[in-house]
């Protein structure tokens, strides 16, 4: 049932195949709970990796990470393996693996700087209306102009606390800047920690390269991000997905229609990435879906409805299926007649009418034919799983974690020179500076009142008491208010001086915010 170029789903009349060429044409995968989504990305995974194409998915419940292991017989899959003339060529293996965890609980940490995040991603991140993400992103034009590099959530706060005591400066230049608007984006900080962002932003940062990995047999590596206490912080989970959709966008070449994806990265629980969010960022994110396909990546959406994803993304996807739906509101019919609606129709049964009668492992499928026109949409019984079926234990994913070609790399956090610390320096050469002009105008003082001590007594030819001070007194006195000018002078400067001259040219950021260079 393997065919070179080709991923074996299940079968229908015939065996249906995802022709490889076309599978950076981006895809979608629906259906309500419990109707086999996790196992079609499961075998979808399997056949990618096979093919020696790198995997990037998030694991919601813990069952994908049964890809590394070997499968287990059971009853159940070899009679769907009979039943679809797949029996002979059934087998069980596992597959190269590499766990990921937000929080570096079930797998290795994974952290991106607030500088590569950028502006756009962290105002969603945090909740910002218009306003305050204008705010944000005159912090953000500040710092890549002075070349501050945002690594870690007291990195921010300090470029924060900085705008706030030069606000009316920074507004002349760049636009209104209020302290109401700064206290709200701290406020929001401080909730986004709580959600475990601060362990998000920091160092070492991924390399993207790291989850485009192959092993020694070619097989494609497949990095699974543990998402169920991720979950709890739906907000984080999308955003964070889409800036790693952004970061492959930014880095990788263009390469047009390769034989295969150089990576496939499927999103699931894609609902959340569009819930609530502004026009803008839709229009962002379709513009990468539309364009990230010459970078030779395959988008694929997983959510139960496919009225969660938006109609101008939905018709970038051309690799569809579609399991069971029910249908008891008008909400719900609507969207079974969407998902009917968007397959090439077959005169061998009304799709509308399946949908909401299909079992568990039974999909509708329509792939993409090589000249890119979908195929006649099938009734198939998807194909059982080679990996196990169901989680790891804790012990067996451990040992995976310290087996990964990644270990090491990226487990220990580090902290270098950032914003944080050029702002407290800053500030600590300005307070030292003043405490200077402080002492310097108090010795003035002194000496003033010393020179009128001295002189009394002195009367001109009337009999009046002359306290003016010399002319050579009154020469001294200036040159010490020149003098003390200059070090005002050389403070505000220090103040405002960019650093960037040190840390090369100004920063450039991408589509999506993200940084393109100046790393």
């Amino acid at each position: 049932m393997y065919k070179e170029g080709k991923i074996y789903l299940g079968t229908s009349v015939q065996g249906e195949y995802l022709d490889l060429k076309r599978a950076n044409r981006h895809g979608l995968i629906t259906g309500a709970t419990g109707t086999g989504k996790t196992v079609t990305l499961q075998i979808l995974a399997e056949g990618f990796s096979r093919a020696g194409v790198p995997v990037f998915c998030a694991d919601i419940k813990g069952d994908l990470s049964g890809l590394y292991a070997r499968g287990e017989k059971r009853d159940f899959l070899t009679k769907r393996a009979q039943d679809i003339g797949f029996a002979d060529k059934y087998d069980y293996t596992s597959f190269p693996t590499v766990f990921w965890d937000l929080f570096g609980e079930q797998g290795h940490p994974i952290r991106t700087t607030v500088s590569e995040m950028g502006p756009l991603l962290l105002a969603r991140l945090m909740d910002l209306n218009p306003t305050q993400e204008g705010v944000l992103n005159i912090a953000f034009k500040i710092a890549d102009d002075e070349g501050l590099l945002l690594l870690d959530m007291k990195d921010l706060r300090a470029l924060l606390v900085n705008l706030a005591e030069r606000a009316a400066e920074i507004s002349a230049e760049y636009g209104n800047v209020s302290k109401a608007s700064i206290g709200t984006i701290q406020r929001q900080l401080l909730v986004l920690e709580e959600q475990g962002g601060d362990m998000f932003f920091g160092e070492p940062a991924l390399d993207i390269m790291e989850i485009m990995r192959t092993n020694r047999k070619g097989e494609g590596l497949i990095s699974i991000l543990a998402a169920d206490k991720l979950m709890g912080a739906p907000r984080l989970y999308a955003t964070f997905l889409l800036w790693l959709l952004s970061e492959l966008f930014e880095e990788l070449p263009e390469v047009g229609d390769p034989e295969k994806p150089r990576l496939v990265f499927f999103f699931d629980e894609a609902h959340l990435l569009f819930d609530e969010a502004p026009k803008a960022l839709i229009e962002k994110v379709e513009q990468v879906v539309k364009l990230i396909r010459s970078k030779g990546v395959g988008v694929y959406f997983v959510t139960q409805n496919p009225l969660d994803v938006p109609d101008s993304i939905l018709s970038q996807l051309g690799n569809r299926i579609q399991h069971a739906l029910r249908a008891y509101t008008p909400k719900e019919q609507k969207a079974v007649k969407v998902a009917a609606n968007t397959f090439r129709p077959n005169p061998e049964f009304d799709a509308y009418d399946v949908i909401m009668q299909l079992g568990v492992g039974e999909a509708l499928v329509s792939v993409l034919e090589s000249k890119g026109v979908p195929t006649m949409v099938q009734k198939t019984l998807i194909r059982p799983p080679s990996s196990r079926l169901g989680p790891l234990s804790k012990s067996e994913r451990e040992k995976a974690i310290s087996n990964s070609p990644v270990f090491g790399l990226y487990d220990k956090a580090k902290d270098r020179e950032s914003a944080y610390e050029i702002l407290k320096q800053r500030a600590e050469k300005k307070a030292e500076l003043e405490e200077e002009q402080r002492q310097a105008e108090e010795r003035e003082r002194e000496e003033k009142g010393r020179m009128k001590h001295s002189r009394t007594g002195y009367r001109d030819e009337y009999g009046y008491r002359d306290d003016r001070p010399t002319r050579r007194a009154r020469r001294q006195s200036t040159r010490r208010r020149s003098n003390r000018q200059s070090v005002v002078e050389t403070a505000m400067k220090s103040v405002a001086r960019s650093i960037a001259t040190s840390l090369g040219k100004a920063l450039v950021r991408g589509i999506l915010g993200s940084l393109k260079g100046g790393r």
